[in-house]
């Protein structure tokens, strides 16, 4: 799901560099952006490959995660689009695959390259038994707390384990006078990770592929209590005044400067809300703290279950071979161990996640190993047009512009329109 960059320049491009004039090839590579640090890195990755292999020059393209996918569906149709771009599966992924954009590197993905990785990582990034792309990391939604925060208001953290707790919480915090949730509401996904995670949490896994392949619906029951139980929280008016528009970057920061106890988001905020906080520090180490998203009563998910996603890099119809040769380079072992070593993102190649240093990501990263189901955000795996309207429905319950019962109706109608 999920891109960022810093809140000032949200909506900045960095145009593709120069092609050096002795340069034989160009691959462009099209990233949406999880830190600027992560960015400086990538950049350092394709020097080294350039460096490498004289005659192949690596032309970065940056561009936040709303922004990203806006302008990626109109690169797609140029003669100039880019050679690999960044996924989150789902799909959005297999929409682009019907639509011919993608180039099938299934023959290429066999043997050491697929041993390399994750294979439940390399599925997500097929469809129909074709490899369109190579993932680089793993994502999953939590709960991310500020302990001093809690403490103030005498709220224990591991009461936010369950729906109930969580809302006790919130009550404390706000009668503590302290702020309980940030929530970056003008990109409407964040508020979807509330609705997506309790439906997850109330229905499991069967839930989503009975209503996915029309044993039931959206509209169903299990859906409609996910949507009853965000209107809970609604009602306790968790999120910060004005959550509607601010952007995810943005409220990432607020957290990050201590003006929030509690976000949900994915394992990128624990480097999110450190850069776009206003001393680029964020909140000590001492103080975050996180929970898998909470349990509900009666629930037929396992507890293990998340939301979360496979992301990394698809290669796009009529890329040059050097383009896949980069991508291969880019998701080896030896490189995403760097990437876990600096605590970017946890890494999807075999054995890469040994090196990961940050507390948090290591216990992410453990957690994932045991999850017996992640779901991809439903904004991706259902594909843009029903994205869309998944997202716009949790933003428009958050705000009383429709009631929960609404929620589920619209989103089935919008996924019988695309059947």
């Amino acid at each position: 799901m999920l891109g960022w960059l810093r809140a000032a320049a949200v909506c900045t491009t960095l145009a593709f560099t120069a092609l050096p004039a002795l340069a034989d090839t160009t691959v462009r590579w099209f990233i949406s952006e999880n830190t600027p640090e992560t960015t400086v890195w990538q950049r350092d990755v394709a020097r080294r490959y350039e460096a490498a292999h004289p005659g192949t020059h690596v032309d970065i393209q940056v561009m936040s995660g709303e922004p990203y996918k806006a302008k990626l569906t109109t690169m797609l149709q140029s003669s100039e689009r880019p050679h690999l771009i960044y996924t989150w599966g789902g799909g959005v992924m297999f929409a682009q695959a019907k639509a011919g954009l993608l180039q099938d590197i299934t023959d290429k993905m066999r043997g050491d390259w697929a041993n390399d990785l994750n294979p439940a990582a390399v599925e997500a990034l097929s469809d129909g038994g074709h490899v369109y792309g190579a993932p680089s990391h793993q994502s999953m939604v939590a709960l991310f707390y500020n302990r001093r925060l809690l403490a103030q208001a005498g709220v224990e953290p591991d009461s936010l384990r369950t729906w109930d707790g969580l809302l006790e919480a919130v009550r404390k915090l706000k009668a503590a006078n302290i702020q309980p949730f940030t929530a970056g509401g003008s990109d409407k996904w964040p508020l979807n990770m509330f609705w997506s995670g309790l439906a997850l949490r109330i229905g499991g896994r069967a839930g989503f592929e009975n209503a996915m392949t029309r044993k039931s619906g959206f509209d169903g029951p299990d859906f409609l209590r996910a949507s009853e139980m965000f209107k809970q929280l609604i009602d306790l008016q968790p999120f910060q005044r004005g959550f509607l528009g601010d952007t995810a970057p943005q409220a990432a920061g607020q957290f990050g400067d201590g003006k929030a106890a509690l976000q949900v988001m994915g394992n990128w905020f624990v480097n999110t809300q450190r850069t776009q906080s206003a001393n680029q520090q964020g909140i000590p180490d001492a103080d975050l703290g996180w929970l898998p998203f909470p349990t509900v009563p009666g629930g037929r998910d396992d507890p293990s279950d998340v939301v979360g996603g496979v992301n990394g890099f698809l290669v796009t119809k009529g890329a040059p071979p050097e383009a896949v040769d980069f991508l291969r380079f880019y998701t080896s072992p030896a490189i995403q161990r760097e990437a876990a070593e600096r605590g970017f993102f946890i890494p999807a190649a075999r054995g890469a996640g040994e090196a990961l240093k940050n507390p948090i990501f290591r216990e992410m990263a453990a957690h994932l190993s045991r999850a017996t189901y992640v779901q991809n955000f439903y904004d991706q795996m259902m594909g843009p047009s029903v994205g869309r309207v998944v997202n716009d429905t949790s933003a428009d319950l958050a705000v009383g512009r429709i009631q929960p019962r609404e929620v589920g109706r619209q989103i089935q109608d919008a996924w019988e329109m695309e059947q």
